[in-house]
Protein backbone atom coordinates (compact mmCIF):
# COMPACT_ATOMS: atom_id res chain seq x y z
CA UNK A 1 0.00 0.00 0.00
CA UNK A 2 1.39 3.67 -0.96
CA UNK A 3 2.19 5.80 1.65
CA UNK A 4 0.20 9.25 1.63
CA UNK A 5 2.39 11.70 2.93
CA UNK A 6 5.38 12.02 0.63
CA UNK A 7 9.06 12.16 2.13
CA UNK A 8 12.32 13.15 0.86
CA UNK A 9 14.88 10.01 0.88
CA UNK A 10 18.72 10.30 0.89
CA UNK A 11 20.15 7.51 0.35
CA UNK A 12 23.84 6.48 -0.46
CA UNK A 13 24.62 3.47 -2.56
CA UNK A 14 22.07 3.60 -4.72
CA UNK A 15 23.75 1.52 -7.70
CA UNK A 16 22.66 -1.94 -6.72
CA UNK A 17 21.58 -3.66 -3.89
CA UNK A 18 19.50 -2.41 -0.57
CA UNK A 19 20.18 0.93 -1.68
CA UNK A 20 18.49 0.45 -5.15
CA UNK A 21 15.64 -1.63 -4.23
CA UNK A 22 14.61 0.90 -1.42
CA UNK A 23 14.84 3.72 -3.76
CA UNK A 24 12.42 1.99 -6.34
CA UNK A 25 10.31 0.80 -3.94
CA UNK A 26 9.93 4.88 -2.08
CA UNK A 27 9.30 6.26 -5.63
CA UNK A 28 6.75 3.17 -6.19
CA UNK A 29 5.12 5.19 -3.18
CA UNK A 30 5.56 8.54 -4.39
CA UNK A 31 8.01 9.26 -2.19
CA UNK A 32 11.27 11.36 -3.59
CA UNK A 33 14.53 10.24 -3.20
CA UNK A 34 18.01 11.68 -3.26
CA UNK A 35 20.50 8.78 -4.26
CA UNK A 36 24.36 8.57 -4.25
CA UNK A 37 26.51 7.90 -6.77
CA UNK A 38 30.06 7.47 -7.85
CA UNK A 39 29.50 7.15 -11.89
CA UNK A 40 27.84 9.98 -13.94
CA UNK A 41 26.37 7.06 -16.17
CA UNK A 42 25.05 5.04 -12.97
CA UNK A 43 23.55 8.69 -12.22
CA UNK A 44 21.43 9.32 -15.42
CA UNK A 45 20.42 5.54 -15.38
CA UNK A 46 18.99 6.42 -12.09
CA UNK A 47 17.10 9.21 -12.40
CA UNK A 48 15.54 7.62 -15.00
CA UNK A 49 13.81 5.50 -12.35
CA UNK A 50 11.66 8.46 -11.72
CA UNK A 51 12.04 11.62 -13.65
CA UNK A 52 12.12 14.63 -11.74
CA UNK A 53 11.36 12.73 -8.03
CA UNK A 54 14.90 10.86 -8.48
CA UNK A 55 17.77 12.78 -8.11
CA UNK A 56 21.71 11.57 -8.35
CA UNK A 57 24.37 13.21 -6.58
CA UNK A 58 28.04 12.17 -7.07
CA UNK A 59 29.40 11.34 -3.86
CA UNK A 60 32.03 8.94 -2.74
CA UNK A 61 31.44 8.86 1.16
CA UNK A 62 34.97 8.29 2.08
CA UNK A 63 34.99 12.15 0.93
CA UNK A 64 33.81 13.53 3.95
CA UNK A 65 34.64 16.95 3.45
CA UNK A 66 32.40 16.89 0.66
CA UNK A 67 29.50 15.81 2.13
CA UNK A 68 28.23 18.78 4.54
CA UNK A 69 28.40 20.84 0.96
CA UNK A 70 26.19 17.95 -0.71
CA UNK A 71 23.16 17.89 2.01
CA UNK A 72 23.60 21.66 2.32
CA UNK A 73 22.72 21.73 -1.50
CA UNK A 74 19.73 19.62 -1.57
CA UNK A 75 18.07 20.76 1.56
CA UNK A 76 18.76 24.22 -0.46
CA UNK A 77 17.32 23.62 -3.61
CA UNK A 78 15.15 20.09 -3.63
CA UNK A 79 13.88 20.37 -0.23
CA UNK A 80 13.74 19.17 3.74
CA UNK A 81 15.58 15.55 4.32
CA UNK A 82 12.85 13.50 5.95
CA UNK A 83 14.89 10.65 6.37
CA UNK A 84 18.76 9.64 5.79
CA UNK A 85 19.99 6.24 4.56
CA UNK A 86 23.01 4.77 5.17
CA UNK A 87 23.52 2.34 3.11
CA UNK A 88 26.80 2.67 1.33
CA UNK A 89 29.13 -0.21 2.13
CA UNK A 90 31.46 -3.29 1.30
CA UNK A 91 32.59 -6.59 2.96
CA UNK A 92 36.18 -6.91 3.20
CA UNK A 93 37.38 -11.02 3.40
CA UNK A 94 40.42 -11.71 5.09
CA UNK A 95 42.12 -13.78 7.94
CA UNK A 96 42.70 -11.12 10.72
CA UNK A 97 46.56 -12.38 10.56
CA UNK A 98 46.71 -12.36 6.68
CA UNK A 99 44.76 -8.62 6.20
CA UNK A 100 46.29 -5.03 5.97
CA UNK A 101 45.91 -1.96 8.30
CA UNK A 102 45.64 -0.21 4.67
CA UNK A 103 42.58 -2.27 4.00
CA UNK A 104 41.00 -1.90 7.27
CA UNK A 105 41.11 1.83 7.27
CA UNK A 106 39.10 1.55 3.87
CA UNK A 107 36.71 -0.71 5.46
CA UNK A 108 36.20 1.79 8.45
CA UNK A 109 36.48 4.25 6.00
CA UNK A 110 33.49 3.31 3.74
CA UNK A 111 31.09 1.31 6.52
CA UNK A 112 31.50 3.49 9.59
CA UNK A 113 33.06 7.16 8.98
CA UNK A 114 31.35 7.76 5.63
CA UNK A 115 28.16 7.27 7.56
CA UNK A 116 29.50 9.75 10.50
CA UNK A 117 30.16 12.17 8.23
CA UNK A 118 26.54 11.98 6.58
CA UNK A 119 24.87 11.84 9.95
CA UNK A 120 26.83 14.70 11.20
CA UNK A 121 25.82 17.04 8.24
CA UNK A 122 21.89 16.02 8.22
CA UNK A 123 21.46 16.33 12.04
CA UNK A 124 21.49 20.33 12.33
CA UNK A 125 18.86 20.05 9.62
CA UNK A 126 16.90 17.52 11.44
CA UNK A 127 17.52 19.32 14.72
CA UNK A 128 16.13 22.57 13.72
CA UNK A 129 12.69 21.12 12.34
CA UNK A 130 12.63 18.81 15.16
CA UNK A 131 11.33 15.71 12.83
CA UNK A 132 13.20 13.15 10.91
CA UNK A 133 14.81 9.29 10.57
CA UNK A 134 18.04 8.00 10.37
CA UNK A 135 18.60 4.45 8.89
CA UNK A 136 21.69 2.96 9.30
CA UNK A 137 21.79 -0.44 6.83
CA UNK A 138 24.22 -2.59 9.11
CA UNK A 139 24.43 -6.59 9.35
CA UNK A 140 23.01 -9.43 11.10
CA UNK A 141 27.33 -9.51 11.18
CA UNK A 142 27.08 -6.39 13.97
CA UNK A 143 25.73 -9.16 16.55
CA UNK A 144 26.77 -12.64 15.41
CA UNK A 145 30.55 -13.02 13.75
CA UNK A 146 32.06 -15.65 10.78
CA UNK A 147 35.84 -16.15 10.43
CA UNK A 148 37.38 -14.20 8.41
CA UNK A 149 35.23 -11.04 8.37
CA UNK A 150 36.83 -9.55 11.18
CA UNK A 151 37.04 -6.02 9.93
CA UNK A 152 33.73 -6.10 8.49
CA UNK A 153 32.02 -7.26 11.64
CA UNK A 154 34.20 -5.03 13.27
CA UNK A 155 32.55 -1.93 11.27
CA UNK A 156 28.75 -3.48 12.18
CA UNK A 157 29.24 -3.79 15.47
CA UNK A 158 30.40 -0.02 15.16
CA UNK A 159 27.41 1.11 13.24
CA UNK A 160 25.05 -0.89 15.77
CA UNK A 161 26.39 1.05 18.67
CA UNK A 162 26.90 4.37 17.03
CA UNK A 163 23.06 4.12 16.59
CA UNK A 164 22.19 2.80 19.50
CA UNK A 165 23.89 5.60 21.25
CA UNK A 166 22.86 8.37 18.67
CA UNK A 167 19.15 7.57 19.43
CA UNK A 168 19.56 8.06 22.50
CA UNK A 169 20.94 11.27 22.55
CA UNK A 170 18.45 12.80 19.64
CA UNK A 171 14.95 11.23 21.40
CA UNK A 172 13.83 14.29 22.59
CA UNK A 173 14.42 16.46 19.73
CA UNK A 174 12.19 14.56 17.12
CA UNK A 175 14.33 12.69 15.55
CA UNK A 176 14.38 8.86 15.12
CA UNK A 177 17.51 6.28 14.57
CA UNK A 178 17.42 2.36 13.17
CA UNK A 179 19.64 0.42 12.78
CA UNK A 180 18.76 -2.65 10.36
CA UNK A 181 20.42 -5.64 10.13
CA UNK A 182 19.52 -7.59 7.19
CA UNK A 183 20.65 -11.64 7.24
CA UNK A 184 21.90 -13.21 3.57
CA UNK A 185 19.95 -11.28 0.95
CA UNK A 186 20.57 -11.52 -2.97
CA UNK A 187 22.39 -8.68 -3.75
CA UNK A 188 25.94 -8.70 -4.83
CA UNK A 189 27.98 -7.92 -1.62
CA UNK A 190 29.30 -11.72 -1.59
CA UNK A 191 29.99 -11.17 -5.20
CA UNK A 192 31.46 -8.58 -7.01
CA UNK A 193 30.99 -5.89 -3.84
CA UNK A 194 33.63 -8.33 -2.07
CA UNK A 195 36.73 -7.80 -1.77
CA UNK A 196 39.13 -10.59 -1.05
CA UNK A 197 42.95 -10.69 0.18
CA UNK A 198 45.10 -12.99 -1.15
CA UNK A 199 45.77 -16.02 1.31
CA UNK A 200 49.07 -16.86 2.86
CA UNK A 201 48.87 -18.72 5.70
CA UNK A 202 48.36 -22.53 5.67
CA UNK A 203 47.56 -22.63 9.46
CA UNK A 204 43.78 -21.42 9.01
CA UNK A 205 42.68 -23.32 5.52
CA UNK A 206 40.61 -25.57 7.61
CA UNK A 207 38.65 -23.01 9.38
CA UNK A 208 38.24 -20.43 6.66
CA UNK A 209 38.64 -22.55 3.48
CA UNK A 210 35.19 -24.08 3.81
CA UNK A 211 33.25 -20.65 4.95
CA UNK A 212 34.65 -19.45 1.87
CA UNK A 213 33.47 -21.90 -0.62
CA UNK A 214 29.93 -21.92 0.77
CA UNK A 215 29.81 -18.02 0.51
CA UNK A 216 30.86 -17.89 -3.25
CA UNK A 217 28.25 -20.66 -3.29
CA UNK A 218 25.73 -19.26 -1.76
CA UNK A 219 26.36 -16.00 -3.66
CA UNK A 220 23.10 -15.06 -5.89
CA UNK A 221 21.19 -17.23 -4.20
CA UNK A 222 20.53 -16.17 -0.74
CA UNK A 223 16.97 -16.64 0.56
CA UNK A 224 16.36 -13.00 1.62
CA UNK A 225 14.15 -10.75 -1.44
CA UNK A 226 15.90 -7.23 -1.29
CA UNK A 227 12.59 -5.77 -2.67
CA UNK A 228 11.30 -7.41 0.75
CA UNK A 229 13.23 -5.44 3.12
CA UNK A 230 12.80 -2.29 0.74
CA UNK A 231 9.11 -2.42 2.05
CA UNK A 232 10.01 -3.31 5.49
CA UNK A 233 12.22 -0.48 5.63
CA UNK A 234 9.36 1.88 4.69
CA UNK A 235 6.88 0.42 7.39
CA UNK A 236 9.35 1.55 10.11
CA UNK A 237 10.00 5.11 7.93
CA UNK A 238 6.06 5.15 8.23
CA UNK A 239 5.47 4.09 12.22
CA UNK A 240 5.37 7.01 15.03
CA UNK A 241 7.52 4.55 17.23
CA UNK A 242 10.10 2.65 14.77
CA UNK A 243 11.92 0.33 16.82
CA UNK A 244 15.88 1.02 16.97
CA UNK A 245 17.49 -2.05 16.20
CA UNK A 246 15.18 -3.73 13.36
CA UNK A 247 16.69 -7.38 12.16
CA UNK A 248 15.40 -8.80 8.17
CA UNK A 249 15.23 -12.00 7.55
CA UNK A 250 14.48 -15.75 9.62
CA UNK A 251 18.44 -16.41 9.52
CA UNK A 252 19.23 -13.19 10.96
CA UNK A 253 16.68 -13.61 13.97
CA UNK A 254 18.19 -17.07 14.29
CA UNK A 255 21.42 -16.82 14.54
CA UNK A 256 21.12 -13.44 16.58
CA UNK A 257 18.83 -15.18 18.96
CA UNK A 258 21.15 -18.26 19.36
CA UNK A 259 24.47 -15.89 20.09
CA UNK A 260 22.16 -14.07 22.38
CA UNK A 261 21.54 -17.42 24.17
CA UNK A 262 25.20 -18.36 24.17
CA UNK A 263 26.44 -14.90 25.40
CA UNK A 264 23.61 -15.43 28.75
CA UNK A 265 24.95 -18.67 29.01
CA UNK A 266 29.06 -17.59 29.51
CA UNK A 267 28.25 -14.31 31.49
CA UNK A 268 25.84 -17.09 33.64
CA UNK A 269 28.54 -19.64 33.96
CA UNK A 270 31.91 -16.31 34.58
CA UNK A 271 29.26 -14.37 36.53
CA UNK A 272 30.94 -14.99 39.97
CA UNK A 273 34.46 -14.34 38.78
CA UNK A 274 33.07 -10.55 37.24
CA UNK A 275 31.26 -9.39 40.58
CA UNK A 276 34.61 -10.48 42.67
CA UNK A 277 36.33 -7.10 41.47
CA UNK A 278 35.16 -4.59 43.40
CA UNK A 279 36.94 -2.96 46.25
CA UNK A 280 34.59 -4.45 48.81
CA UNK A 281 34.39 -8.08 46.65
Amino acid sequence: MAITQSKLFFITGVSTGFGRALAQAALADGHRVVGTLRDQTALGEFELLGPGRAIGKLLDVTHTEEIAGVIADVEGKVGPIDVLVNNAGYGYESILEESTLEEWRKQFDVNVFGAVAMMQAVLPYMRRRKRGHIVNITSMGGYITIAGLSSYHGTKFALEGISDCLAKEVKDLGIKVTAVGPGAFRTDWAGRSMMREQRSIADYDAVFEPIRARRQALSGNQPGDPAKAARAILEIVAASEPPVHLLLGPDAVKLVNEKLDALRAELHQWESLSKSTDFSS
